[in-house]
């Protein structure tokens, strides 16, 4: 950047603005995933809108790329680029509560536990993630799979408008009355289409108390209690949002004589009264002798963090993969169970998740997330501390994401889960299926040079 470039943006910029060499650029540029390293040749760390503004029309002007950091969570690193713009929305964190009309408005940096907090004390929540330090923005644009999708989906299917700076600087509202094409894409599309500098989400009655379970039970007891959990889930999925996660166990938590064994938890939320949860629940706790058990009731906030301490901000390095499945077979859970046994690192973690309810009611084309058919879902969480140990954990990794692929639903995937993104334009257009070729029309209107590219992209006409 040249001087000129800097001190025309200061002019008008009420944030901070950080360049190589600047004392907090390092801190400013680093993110949740400890391999991510790249160097932004400016960060614009906003304020405002007319900061963002002001920041994407100075990377129109010198031809720079631009990333869009939010809560800088995405494990590909989507929010950091190299020798372009780092648009880092982290200090806009707002949240605004209108109880009446149960909407929450919520800015671009803001993270599920500003939302969570802010909405909860109205007794109020809309379905965020499952760890509370992801960006509201990151998991939303591809879906946002979280506790409460049973009984009201994803979180696109609770967002009502935005508020959206697009390459050539302008600001646009999507909602069901304006630009509507742009608010489509927004559900599940990611960020290729602006920088969303404001969501609208509906909220629903929940909490402040909730029932969740989570009987643990040992990998070497075989399959039985999961396939018992696949079986319960099929009958009340319409109010029970769950995964089966394999994990190592240690810790205080757990019996000492369980330390380094690998273990699997059955986690459900209940979607609704915490006494009516607890009796649903209690079969799940019975299904064999448990290594130990963390069901009970708690407050909704304390759910939604009850997973931040397994992913600390920046002391992991980490590589996700998830696939949906059609359904879960006893092949399926018998592979889950063996790609478990192998992790190289104490660590990591894969998990089944189920679907039903409330997410698979949506139709296919109503958002641009797509298809809803699909039953479950299968993650593989490579985390792991030392670079030596990379290639190993990607491996593993990968190679138990592609060991699922047929039991996959018709090679979609979770693309909030991409792994390092390396999968690029092939994977995308599997996932978006029927819905690609609209998303590319919307892409080609909004960004039709593709200035929004650190994405699972969706490449322009042209």
């Amino acid at each position: 950047m040249s001087d000129q470039a800097t001190t025309l943006t200061k002019s008008e910029f009420s944030g901070n603005i950080f360049e190589p060499g600047d004392p907090g650029y390092d801190d400013a540029r680093a993110i949740w995933n400890a391999m991510i390293d790249r160097h932004p040749a400016i960060i614009a760390q906003c304020l405002n809108v007319d900061d963002v503004i002001a920041a994407v029309k100075l990377a129109g002007a010198r031809n720079l790329p631009m990333s869009i950091r939010g809560g800088g969570h995405n494990v590909a690193g989507h929010a950091v680029c190299d020798k372009g713009i780092m648009i880092d929305l982290s200090k806009m964190r707002g949240v605004s509560i209108d109880a009446e009309n149960r909407l929450a408005m919520v800015e671009g940096g803001a993270l599920w536990r500003d939302v969570d907090t802010a909405s909860q004390e109205h007794g109020l929540a809309t379905p965020g993630g499952l760890i509370s330090d992801t960006g509201v923005a990151g998991l939303t644009l591809s879906g946002g799979i979280g506790w409460l999708r049973a009984k009201h989906g994803l979180s696109i299917d609770n967002l009502v408008a935005a508020d959206v700076v697009t390459a050539d600087g302008l600001l646009l509202h999507a909602s069901a009355d304006e630009n509507t094409d742009l608010l489509w894409a927004l559900k599940g599309g990611g960020g290729n289409f602006g920088v969303v500098t404001r969501f609208l989400f509906k909220l629903h009655t929940i909490g402040p108390e909730i029932m969740f379970a989570a009987p643990i039970y040992s990998v070497e007891d075989g399959p039985g209690p999961i396939r018992a959990w696949r079986d319960f889930l099929a009958k009340h999925g319409d109010r029970v949002g769950s995964l089966c996660e394999f994990s190592t166990a240690g810790g205080e938590d757990f019996p000492e004589e369980s330390w380094g064994k690998r273990v699997y938890t059955l986690a459900c939320v209940f979607n609704g009264d915490a006494a009516e949860g607890e009796f649903l629940l209690q079969p799940l706790r019975e299904l064999g002798t448990m290594v130990t058990d963390f069901s009970g009731r708690m407050n909704y906030c304390d759910t939604q963090q009850l997973f931040d301490t397994l992913m600390p901000e920046g002391e992991y390095r980490c590589y996700w993969k998830a696939r949906y499945l059609t359904d879960l077979s006893d092949e399926m859970i018998d592979l889950a169970l063996k790609n478990a046994q192998s992790a190289p690192s104490d660590n990591s973690l894969c998990s089944l998740w189920n679907f039903g309810g409330a997410t698979m009611k949506v139709a296919a084309d109503a958002t641009a997330f797509g298809d809803r058919t699909m039953g479950w879902m299968y993650s593989l969480d490579g985390v792991w501390s030392d670079s030596k140990d990379d290639e190993a954990n990607i491996e593993w990794s990968r190679a138990g994401w592609s060991s699922a692929e047929s039991h996959g639903h018709h090679g979609r995937a979770y693309l909030n889960f991409p792994g390092h993104g390396e999968d690029g334009d092939s994977l995308t257009r599997v996932s978006f299926g029927d819905n690609y070729q609209r998303l590319v029309e919307i892409k080609t209107k909004y960004d039709p040079k593709n200035r929004f590219r650190f994405n699972q992209n969706i490449q322009p006409e042209g």
